[in-house]
């Protein structure tokens, strides 16, 4: 059977991930939400979702024994950072002056106040929240399907800002353009929420569990 460990370190509502991808799942697919190291160590794929505060975030991970498990599997099988789940493989973040799992090199950035405004001179909020565009730089398996300029669901304050900018395998205006996702080898991650974009959101968690990286 097909394992697919959704990683639970106590941030967020995991549930709205867990019923996206047990929706797109077909037989044989066991999608399992857990905080124990050694089912993330076992599962044939891995999704790596959470909201909230970067500090917070890696403290309860690392509370909960889970980073060796995360930093193994992003180097050996189909793995999906969704939201903080993509900021928490960089480096470091401005917030909170805390550091990542260092599995991509690059630091994540808040919005720049200067560079909040629309092109109409209109004052931009943060966090960015709501629908926007994602242009795909790159082809990709779990772009498939999916036209590009697709709208996608985002919330959040910060970004990131890849060291390498052939990491970036897609971009999003707003006030700035930004990296929305990023891609290499097994690793696929994203800004937004796919679990909660409709249907191209639908079928990025499709198109992931059937990659072959």
């Amino acid at each position: 059977m097909n394992k697919v460990a959704v990683i639970d370190y106590g941030m967020g509502n995991l549930r709205s991930v867990q019923k996206a991808v047990e929706h797109v799942a077909g037989a044989g697919i066991d999608v399992r939400v857990t905080s124990d190291p050694g089912d993330v160590s076992n599962a044939d794929r891995v999704v790596f979702p959470g909201q909230g505060a970067m500090p917070d975030c890696m403290r309860e991970l690392e509370r909960r024994g889970l980073r060796a498990a995360i930093v193994e599997a992003a180097s050996s099988k189909p793995f999906l950072g969704i939201c903080i789940g993509q900021q928490m493989l960089f480096e470091h973040s401005q917030e909170g002056d805390v550091g990542g799992l260092g599995v991509f090199a690059g630091e994540v950035r808040r919005f720049p106040d200067a560079a909040m405004h629309a092109a109409d001179g209109s004052r931009l909020k943060v966090p960015h929240m709501g629908w926007n565009r994602v242009r795909q730089l790159k082809p990709h398996s779990l772009w498939a399907g999916i036209a590009d300029d697709a709208r996608f669901y985002f919330v959040h304050s910060y970004y990131v800002d890849p060291r390498d900018a052939d990491l970036a395998a897609g971009e999003t205006g707003y006030g700035l353009l930004f990296t929305s996702a990023v891609a290499r080898a097994n690793i696929f991650a994203v800004q937004f929420h796919p679990e909660k974009s409709a249907d191209a959101g639908l079928q990025m968690l499709r198109n992931f569990l059937a990659w072959q990286p």
